[in-house]
């Protein structure tokens, strides 16, 4: 019976440390954003989303990476003209997506000024 509950344990064990092997290990995390204008919601959104997007890919070639895991995350504004923007410029809801959150506000000579952010694991 000891035998028995000493190969369990061991399966066990070795069970264990297979799903540990299995699970991916990102060190290195970076936080990117991107921001552009547009004369309308839609167009500020993809132009800032674009701009994120070209910023990850440029970091992959710069890194010689492929493999990474992009997740999204509030980046802080980074307006144009202004030194900061207030709370009441704002427009709501924010753009959240599983690879972007983006954040967009009145600009002063655009009416719509966006900024997209996003985590990169590797």
């Amino acid at each position: 019976m000891r035998s028995y509950l000493r190969v369990l344990g061991l399966a066990l064990i070795a069970g264990g440390l297979c799903a540990i092997q299995d699970a991916p290990a990102y060190a290195n995390c970076v936080g990117f954003s991107g921001t552009a204008d547009g004369f309308d919601q839609e167009t500020g959104i993809s132009r800032a989303q674009l701009a994120l997007a070209d910023a990850i890919t440029d970091f992959k070639k710069q890194k010689k990476i492929s493999a990474v895991t992009v997740t999204a995350m509030r980046a802080k504004p980074q307006p144009y003209w202004r030194s900061e923007v207030t709370p009441d410029l704002f427009y709501h809801p924010d753009i959240v997506k599983s690879n972007s959150y983006t954040v967009c506000w009145h600009g002063v000579v655009s009416p719509y000024v966006c900024t997209s952010g996003a985590k990169v694991c590797y």
